[in-house]
């Protein structure tokens, strides 16, 4: 019975040759890939039940045979109202704003705001971010304090917050006529939820800066995913940023800093985990991609996906008990509680930026803003809590930015290129 807490509590020892953090290793159950796996039987728990639910009203055709109180709720859930758009384009997204109907004052106001709104939510939900998974709450001279070190009660507080503003908005404002099964939503919930633990625990394994350059450079395996099968096809300067973006990430990696303490070293685990939030979140965007083909707007996706991530989330705690220590830990440190709050804020208040901004000036200019909040994340996160970065490192930061912006300078060409293609053309595929 303890062979395999011993085998996994070795295995970043094994794969990296370097001492793990104390702090870390506590106990054989705070090792991040035994927590995964209780965390996922936590989601399995509701999702087979609810699977064999679906699969036993599809087989009795409850569409049809159904009647009751509970009907409505069971169509809406298992089979929705509405079959799906012919095409995307058909409300699923909604048109952009055309500049001409406001003052170029005004327009400036707007992008002004979005980029404000934008960089203040991810910058503040950065560092607090940081803050959290990397440091100890209720420390004095004579006791160390604590760390917290459930990173999916931070999930369950982000989407909690997401799903309550999102059902408001959904509420004051006018939707479009909702038509997909509830249930699709639980899919990309999943990842969802995954994704976002992934990026929480690598904190713990690797610096926030690490962190950051991981992000930027997703663009590279879902070139290859589409490359191996999909069998799309990509423009020449698109092999070329993916590789300016490589070879920038790897300058970061392998530069070495003098005086590199323990916890800002990059270890496997936060290579594996760096990995896990890429798949996941790769797949949250290619589902609700999928699920766009039906009426509906990005509020609706956003409400539908939390509801399932609060379900999902709050099961999992019960079940561990996790639920309770961490409002225990909540009630023991007060500079924790505002820190969690204040995270939850930031990321639900970014996610509608993220929306408005698109709406109105479209995905270039968001792409833009978003890659700029990137670079300063990662000066914030050097200034504030002492990462050194060598002029290797600092080049390799260069030249990810510089191969972001080249990205997005290209594709915006090849966007008012295709415009000008006869009928029947199509450009090439772009990731």
């Amino acid at each position: 019975r303890f062979c395999l807490p011993l085998l996994l509590g070795s295995l970043p020892t094994m794969a990296t040759g370097e001492e793990i953090i104390p702090a870390l290793q506590d106990s054989w159950g705070d090792f991040w890939l035994f927590r995964f796996f209780v965390n996922a039987a936590g989601y399995a728990s509701i999702v087979v039940p609810g699977f064999l639910l679906i699969q036993y009203f599809k087989r009795r055709n409850y569409l049809e045979t159904g009647r009751g109180i509970c009907f409505p709720v069971i169509k809406s859930c298992v089979f929705g109202s509405e079959v799906k758009s012919a095409h995307q384009d058909d409300g699923s997204l909604p048109l952009r704003a055309e500049p001409t109907e406001s003052s170029t004052a005004r327009q400036v106001f707007k992008l002004l705001l979005c980029a404000a709104g934008l960089q203040a939510s991810y910058l503040t939900w950065g560092v607090l971010q940081e803050r959290v998974m990397t440091r100890t709450y209720g420390a004095t001279e004579t006791d160390p304090g604590e760390k917290f070190k459930d990173s999916q009660f931070l999930v369950f507080m982000n989407r909690i917050l997401a799903f309550t503003v999102a059902g408001l908005y959904c509420a004051l404002t006018k939707q479009p006529r909702h038509g997909a099964p509830m249930y699709k939503y639980s899919f990309a919930s999943l990842s969802n939820i995954l994704s976002s633990w992934c990026q929480y625990e690598a904190l713990k394994y690797i610096s926030f800066p690490t962190q950051v350059l991981a992000k930027a450079s997703k663009v590279i395996p879902v070139m290859m995913m589409g490359k191996l099968v999909s069998r799309k096809s990509y423009e020449y300067w698109e092999y070329l940023t993916a590789a300016l973006i490589s070879v920038g990430v790897s300058m970061f990696l392998l530069s070495s800093a003098p005086n590199r303490t323990v916890s800002t070293v990059t270890t496997f685990s936060g290579i594996v985990l760096l990995a896990g939030y890429i798949i996941f979140d790769s797949f949250t965007s290619n589902w609700q991609d999928a699920l766009f083909t039906y009426k509906m707007s990005p509020v609706q996706m956003m409400f539908g996906v939390n509801v399932f991530s609060c379900l999902f989330t709050v099961g999992s705690l019960l079940e561990q008990g996790a639920l309770l220590e961490s409002l225990r830990f909540m009630a023991r440190h007060s500079e924790f509680t505002a820190h969690a709050v204040l995270l939850s804020v930031c990321s639900a208040c970014g996610q509608l930026f993220i929306f408005y901004t698109i709406n109105q000036f479209g995905a270039a200019v968001f792409t833009i803003i978003m890659t700029l909040r990137q670079a300063f994340a990662i000066l914030l996160s050097c200034l504030i809590y002492g990462h050194t970065v060598t002029v290797v490192g600092g080049l390799g930061i260069a030249v990810v930015f510089m191969a972001l912006f080249l990205r997005v300078y290209a594709r915006s060409r090849m966007k008012k290129r295709s415009k000008k293609l006869p009928p029947g053309e199509t450009p090439v595929q772009k990731v």
